[in-house]
């Protein structure tokens, strides 16, 4: 399936549903995406998922942004069976960005939510175990926010930058 045919059929499915924020971004694009509102997020990826036609069955990747004022989450998407990808794009409030979490669905989100959280401070309700990844479990801040400032000593040691 196109990004284009596939569109189509997550609009169509959720062509009642109130506030679901679809757009997409398909046309001369080189990772075609399509935008859903952070409230919707979790149904749309079951149906992605599950429906027949989509079988997305694989997350490669999951990406924070941070678009000054709000952050993004990017979704990759691949079906095994069917060959085609796709890409799913959240956005959120700055002051304190909260998505559901797709681990249900996709396993491997775990790490890659965490990650998200770790580095820009995405929170994922509903993850299992939320906490961070990469940086010391006493770091301050999270540090690909655009906002971060590289702290002068950690634990009394110098942070070399």
């Amino acid at each position: 399936m196109t990004p284009q045919e596939i569109f189509e059929r997550v609009t169509a499915k959720f062509s009642g549903v109130p506030d679901i924020g679809l757009e997409a971004k398909l046309d001369n694009a080189v990772d075609p995406y399509i935008k859903v509102s952070p409230a919707h997020l979790l149904d749309v990826a079951k149906f992605l998922r599950d429906d027949d036609e989509t079988q997305f069955d694989y997350l490669s990747c999951l990406s924070g942004l941070d678009l000054k004022g709000r952050f993004a989450v990017v979704y990759n998407l691949f079906s095994m069976g069917k060959k085609h990808k796709l890409t799913i794009r959240v956005e959120t409030a700055g002051e304190n960005p909260t998505v559901q979490s797709v681990e249900s669905i996709w396993k491997t989100a775990n790490w890659h939510e965490r990650e998200a959280f770790d580095l820009f401070g995405i929170n994922f309700s509903g993850h299992s175990d939320l906490r961070r990844i990469l940086m010391p479990y006493d770091w301050e801040g999270h540090p690909l926010r655009k906002d971060y400032q590289v702290p002068e000593f950690y634990n009394g040691m110098k942070v070399p930058y």
